[in-house]
């Protein structure tokens, strides 16, 4: 007789010929149900993830729930997970299983084949029973799994293939998987996916107070706070500091934050061992083309960055940018944020980034990179302002080569929204552009964004980009550039009321506009004068300035300015209570400002309109019709000057009330309080007050 048993058998069996009697089995006592698990760590604060892990585990009750961590280096994710697989373990009787992956670690992955070993053996399978096929292992994986509840925690995995078959199969388990990476795949088969992000301030204190006492800590608040901000709240970072610090007890917080401080690396990437290590294992598993993008993007001047502008800088394809910016997020390094805009995951990351690039990308190709994203970082912002301020030709806008693949917009509100959202990266642009010497890049730069200042005021950094400007013209030796930014400067100056600042800058500029005989340009410096005059309640003066320019323009033709003029003594006039002359010079300003592309000059002749005219009516609708053009236009400074014309007439014909609200709007819109006009609208609600 042949008997055979085939297949993987666990178990007891018995393979016999003849029997005679009884057959006995004396099995030995069962083994417990695996507790894998590290010891329970100090959680600190995430109660929101904790939630959102709860949330996960009771909305799936009836499949088997995957529950993906994942964070960048040092966040706590392995800190998170574990301390919540502690706090739901009682909930899965059959067993608690750990691996770690070793996604990040010096030496390879560990391999689902040897994990599964690992597993099954835990499981009560003896080792001659487990096969050694990865195929089969995963197999008999799923089959001792099916009936019983799980609890596996995965911690640092690298891949999804490196997870998937050491996901249990039984409806009542639940896997807890860490990485820094994102795992697509695993999240479109059905994992749930929970970001975890570094400390707020909070949070970061109550670690450190963990650590140090609340004594120690309550007497050296203020050098703990800017401890947690050094250490960029960053779990990791501060427990490092905190055991430094522990183990020094006499050692004052404030000496620490003063050696972070001057070394600008420890805690953060040079000596800290596990800090930098991790971030170098995370640039090492990188493709050499995502590598050499998150290199150049160390380079980038502001902190966010789109699609277009990484193409600019590494010389790629918009298409070939967006996978590689998509590769780094999955990595998390960077973090997509919105409207197809990045930034890096936290300063230390972007601190990593720019080392690497100093250490291991030639000082030609540094140079280049920047001369690229600087060429369509002033490429696109004079697009943007042709189409804001289209009337206005022949600017110099060519310091830099332009782009291989320019940017364009469909109208001017779509110009004034990546103005806006581009802002802080434009402004950085024109520093990085000046302290690398690129004088007329930087200053073109600077003059570029006026048509993103005069829309929407940011009085205060008005002033910062208009200084380096200026410092840019002067250092190419550019008289003409130097005026317009002395002019550019100036206006700044004014509009947050530091009047003599703005008079010396005015009459440098109309000094050179002299010297060069440009008498169109010395014409605007005289009206500049008057505005100042006008914002000091010189009247008299201010309509002399007003009148002599007004006249310059018409000698030399120029209609367009000449209406501005008009305007601004019109406005002289309305403060003078002088309405039907100011109605008379308004008029005037509207025929010239007809047949000119300029809708936002348009509608400030038509707010000065509602101030003048005695017809309250007509002024009303003067008033709605210039808001609609400055809210259709995205002027948040036009929109407050509309509604601030409104509540003054509310105010006028006894609707205290209306008027209020008018003006509280008009402050919400503007959002700025170091500007005259802010000081005025508070003024205005202290009176109704």
């Amino acid at each position: 007789m042949y008997n055979e048993a085939g297949g993987i058998v666990y178990g007891s069996l018995v393979q016999a010929r003849n029997i005679f009697g009884g057959v006995h089995f004396h099995e030995a006592a069962s083994l417990p149900a695996p507790s894998q698990l590290p010891p329970r760590p100090r959680l600190i604060d995430r109660e929101a993830a904790i939630a959102e892990l709860d949330a996960l585990r009771e909305d799936a009750t009836d499949v088997p729930v995957t529950a993906l961590i994942t964070g960048s280096v040092g966040v706590g994710k392995t800190v998170l997970s574990l301390s919540w697989a502690h706090m739901i373990r009682s909930h899965y009787p059959d067993g608690q299983l750990y691996a770690e992956l070793r996604g990040h670690s010096d030496g390879d992955p560990a391999s689902p084949q040897e994990v599964l070993g690992d597993f099954l053996h835990a499981l009560g399978i003896p080792a001659e029973l487990i096969p050694g096929e990865p195929a089969q292992r995963a197999a008999l994986y799923r089959t001792v799994t099916q009936d019983q509840r799980l609890l596996v925690v995965l911690d640092d995995a690298f891949t999804a293939a490196q997870v998937r078959p050491l996901l249990p199969a039984s409806p009542g388990s639940i896997t807890v998987v860490t990485s820094r990476y994102r795992l697509a795949s695993l999240v479109a088969q059905g994992a749930r996916g929970v970001y975890v992000d570094r400390f707020d301030a909070a949070a970061s204190l109550a670690l450190l107070r963990d650590a140090l006492g609340s004594d120690r800590l309550d007497r050296q608040l203020e050098a703990a706070a800017e401890l947690v901000e050094l250490c960029m709240r960053l779990p990791l970072a501060l427990s490092v500091a905190a055991a430094r610090l522990a183990g020094r007890p006499s050692w004052p917080l404030r000496a620490m934050v003063t050696a972070l401080a001057e070394e600008q690396q420890t805690l953060t990437i040079g000596d800290d061992v596990a800090l930098r290590s991790a971030l170098d294992l995370s640039y090492r598993a990188l493709h050499p083309d995502a590598a050499r993008l998150y290199r150049l993007l160390g380079l980038v001047p502001g902190n966010t960055f789109g699609g277009d502008a990484t193409a600019a800088l590494a010389d790629i394809s918009r298409m070939e940018a967006r996978r590689l910016l998509g590769e780094l997020t999955d990595a998390n390094l960077l973090t997509d944020i919105s409207d197809g805009r990045y930034r890096f995951h936290h300063a230390l990351v972007r601190l990593h980034a720019a080392q690497l690039v100093t250490a291991e990308d030639q000082r030609e190709a540094r140079e280049g990179a920047e001369g690229r994203l600087l060429a369509w970082y002033l490429a696109t912002a004079a697009r943007a302002e042709r189409q804001l301020r289209p009337y206005r030709t022949g600017l110099p806008r060519d310091a830099e080569p332009p782009p291989a693949e320019p940017t364009d917009f469909g109208g001017p509100q779509d110009a004034l929204g990546w103005l806006a959202s581009e802002r802080a990266n434009l402004s950085a642009a024109v520093t990085l552009a000046h302290a690398r010497g690129r004088e007329v890049t930087s200053w073109q730069l600077a003059d570029a964004m006026w048509a993103l200042f005069l829309y929407m005021g940011h009085h205060v950094e008005r002033v910062g980009v208009e200084e380096t400007g200026l410092a840019a013209a002067r250092a190419a030796g550019d008289a003409y550039a130097e005026a317009k930014m002395l002019n550019r400067l100036g206006l700044s100056l004014n509009d947050l009321g530091r009047y003599d600042d703005a008079v010396a800058r005015f009459d440098e500029a109309l000094e050179i506009w002299r010297r060069l005989g440009e008498r169109g340009r010395e014409a605007g410096s005289l009206r500049r004068l008057g505005l100042v005059a006008a914002g000091r309640g010189d009247h008299d003066a201010a309509i002399a300035r007003f009148t002599a320019s007004i006249a310059m323009y018409r000698e030399l033709g120029a209609d367009r300015k000449a209406a501005l003029g008009l305007t601004d003594l019109a406005g002289v006039l309305v403060a003078q209570g002088r309405g039907p002359d100011a109605v008379i010079h308004l008029e005037q300003a509207r025929g010239l400002l007809r047949g000119v592309d300029d809708p936002y000059n348009r509608a400030r002749v038509g707010i000065l309109l509602g101030y003048a005219q005695i017809d309250h009516e007509q002024a009303d609708r003067e008033l709605r019709s210039a808001l609609e053009i400055m809210s259709q236009l995205g002027s948040s400074v036009g929109r407050a000057a509309a509604l601030e014309g409104l509540g003054e007439l509310a105010e006028r014909t006894g609707r205290p009330e209306e008027a209020y609200h008018c003006y509280e709007m008009a402050l919400e819109v503007l959002g700025e309080a170091e500007s005259a006009t802010y000081l005025r609208l508070r003024g205005r609600l202290d009176h109704l007050t």
